[in-house]
C-alpha cells in the first residue's frame, strides 16, 4: 500500500507538473496573442495592416513630413502672382513676357512630372521626395540670383522641374492611410498648402518694400530646407516595397507603424492582392487598359480645367488688383463689351501696394474653409458628386464677377469664394485619382494627371495675364465655360472609390 500510495502521489506530482507546465505555456501564448492581431486566414495585405492600426501617431508624423513638402510647394506656385507685376516694373517686360514667366515654372512641371512618377515607381517614394527637395532649394537660390529675364525664365524653369515630384509626398502620404480617414487626411494636408500661400503673401508684404523680390524668393525655400533635413526620417511606402518584392523591408515599416499607434503587429504572410509580372509594373500605356481608360482620360481632362481655373483666380485676383490701382477707369469699363479692348488698363505698371497684397491674403486665406468644406461633402456624399457640385457652384461665382468687378469690396469677397470652392475641387481630385489606380501605376497615374494639370496652367497666364488686360468678359467666360465642362466630365466617371480599399495590383485583360 505504501509503494502504491508513493506510486500515487509521484504521479499526481507529475500530473501537477504537466499541469503546470501547460498552464504556463498557455498563459504565455495568451500573453503572445494579446499583443498580436490575427488574421482568420493566415495572409494579410498592405491594406488590412493599414485599416487594422487606424490613424495614429505615426500618421500625425508623416502628415507634418509632407505637409511641409506639400507647403514648399505652395510658396514657390503663389510667388507667380506676386512676382510677375514686380518684374513687369523693374525691368519693363510686356504682358505676353509676364505671362511667359509663369508659364515656364508649369512647363518645367509638366515635363518632369512623368519623370518623377516613373522615378518614383521604380526607386521609391522617399528618394524621390528626398531628392526633389535638394534640387528645388538648390535651384531656387540660384533663381535669385538672375541678372537678367532670360536667365531667371531657365533657372525658375529648373525649379518648376524639381516641384514636379512634390505630387509623389500625396501619393506616399495615402498609402499609410486608413480607408475611413483616407479622404479627410488628405484633404486636410491641403491646411499646408494654405498655409504655404498665405504665408508667402505675408512674407511679401514684410520682404518686397525693403528687400526686394530676389530675397523673397531666398526666403521662400525655407520650408525646403526643413523638409530636405527631415528626408531620412521619412518612412518608404510599404505597398511600394511589397509590390517590388522587398517584402521583409515592408514588414518592419509595418511594425513600425503598429508600434508607433500603439497596436499589435498582425499575425500570418504579408502578400499582394494578386501577381503582376515586374516588367509591367509603371508604365504609361497601362493608364489606358480597358479597366482605365475611361477613368484616365477623364481624370486628365478635370485635372487640366482644375489647374486652369485654380491658377487664373490666383493671377486674376493680382491683376485685378493692380488694375484697380493703376487706373480707377478699368473696373468701370469691364461691362463695354465682350470684345472691345482697355488700352487704359495696360498704359503702366506699378509694385503691389499694402492694400493690394491685403486683399490677396484675404482670397488665399479662403482656401481653409474651402478645406472644410470638402471635407463635410466628400465623404457623405461621395467623390464623383462632390466634384460635380463643386465645379457647377465655381462657375456660377465667376458669374457674380460680371456685376461685382467695379466694387473693390464685393470683388475681393467674389474671389475669396471662387478661391475657396475651387481649391477644394483640387482637394477632391487628389482624394479621387490615388483611389483609382492600384499601386504599380499610382505614381505613374498621379504624376501623368498632375502633368495635365501644369498643361492648364501654363495655359491660364494667357487668359489671366494677357486676355484679362483686353477682354475681362471673354476672359471670365473661358473659364466658366471649361468649369461647366469639367462637371460634366465628372459626372461621367465610371468609379466612385467612396469606402474602397486602395488596390494593390491590377490584372489586365484582354
Amino acid at each position: 500500500m505504501e509503494s502504491c500510495s508513493s506510486g500515487y502521489q509521484n504521479l499526481n506530482e507529475s500530473d501537477r507538473r504537466i499541469n503546470n507546465a501547460f498552464t504556463a505555456k498557455k498563459q504565455a501564448q495568451d500573453f503572445e496573442m494579446s499583443n498580436v492581431a490575427v488574421v482568420p486566414d493566415e495572409t494579410y495585405t498592405v491594406a488590412q495592416a493599414v485599416d487594422a492600426f487606424g490613424f495614429g501617431r505615426f500618421q500625425v508624423k508623416l502628415s507634418l513630413f509632407t505637409g511641409l513638402c506639400w507647403m514648399a510647394d505652395s510658396m514657390e506656385t503663389t510667388i507667380l502672382s506676386i512676382l510677375s507685376p514686380t518684374l513687369q516694373y523693374e525691368w519693363q517686360i510686356t504682358h505676353f513676357q509676364q505671362a511667359l514667366a509663369t508659364t515656364v515654372v508649369f512647363m518645367g512641371m509638366m515635363l518632369s512630372l512623368p519623370f518623377w512618377g516613373s522615378f518614383s515607381d521604380k526607386f521609391g517614394r522617399k528618394t524621390a521626395l528626398t531628392l526633389c527637395s535638394v534640387l528645388l532649394f538648390y535651384f531656387g537660390i540660384l533663381s535669385s540670383m538672375s541678372p537678367n529675364y532670360m536667365w531667371l525664365l531657365v533657372l525658375r524653369g529648373l525649379v518648376g522641374f524639381a516641384i514636379g515630384c512634390s505630387p509623389q509626398s500625396v501619393t506616399l502620404y495615402a498609402e499609410f492611410l486608413p480607408c475611413k480617414q483616407r479622404a479627410k487626411c488628405v484633404v486636410l494636408l491641403d491646411c499646408f498648402w494654405a498655409l504655404g500661400a498665405c504665408f508667402e503673401v505675408l512674407l511679401a508684404l514684410i520682404v518686397m518694400p525693403t528687400l526686394g523680390w530676389k530675397w523673397l524668393l531666398v526666403l521662400s525655400t525655407a520650408p525646403l530646407l526643413g523638409f530636405a533635413c527631415v528626408c531620412p526620417w521619412l518612412p518608404e511606402s510599404a505597398k511600394y516595397l511589397v509590390t517590388n518584392g522587398q517584402t521583409d523591408k515592408a514588414i518592419d515599416t509595418l511594425k513600425k507603424v503598429a508600434h508607433d499607434n500603439g497596436k499589435p503587429m498582425l499575425l500570418g504572410r504579408l502578400v499582394v492582392d494578386d501577381v503582376v509580372l515586374e516588367e509591367k509594373r509603371g508604365r504609361f500605356t497601362d493608364l489606358l487598359l480597358p479597366q482605365l481608360r475611361i477613368s484616365s482620360i477623364l481624370l486628365w481632362f478635370i485635372w487640366l480645367v482644375c489647374a486652369f481655373c485654380y491658377y487664373g483666380i490666383v493671377l486674376m485676383s493680382t491683376g485685378l488688383f493692380e488694375s484697380g490701382n493703376n487706373n480707377r477707369t478699368c473696373l468701370s469699363n469691364l461691362d463695354s463689351g465682350i470684345f472691345k479692348t482697355l488700352q487704359s488698363c495696360t498704359a503702366e505698371s506699378h509694385y503691389l501696394t499694402t492694400r493690394d497684397y491685403i486683399d490677396l491674403l484675404w482670397t488665399t486665406l479662403a482656401e481653409f474653409p474651402g478645406i472644410f468644406a470638402t471635407i463635410f461633402v466628400i465623404d457623405r456624399f461621395g467623390r464623383k458628386i462632390t466634384l460635380v457640385f463643386q465645379f457647377t457652384l465655381f462657375a456660377i461665382t465667376l458669374v457674380l464677377l460680371f456685376q461685382y468687378a467695379k466694387n473693390r469690396a464685393l470683388l475681393t469677397i467674389t474671389l475669396f469664394l471662387a478661391r475657396g470652392i475651387i481649391a477644394g475641387v483640387f482637394q477632391a481630385v487628389y482624394v479621387y485619382t490615388p483611389e483609382v489606380y492600384p499601386t504599380p501605376l499610382r505614381s505613374i497615374g498621379v504624376g501623368t494627371c498632375s502633368a495635365m494639370a501644369r498643361l492648364g496652367a501654363m495655359v491660364t497666364p494667357y487668359v489671366a495675364q494677357v486676355l484679362l488686360k483686353s477682354s475681362f468678359n471673354t476672359s471670365i467666360i473661358i473659364y466658366i465655360t471649361a468649369a461647366l465642362l469639367a462637371a460634366i466630365a465628372s459626372s461621367l466617371l465610371p468609379i466612385e472609390t467612396k469606402g474602397r480599399d486602395m488596390k494593390e495590383e491590377y490584372v489586365e485583360k484582354d
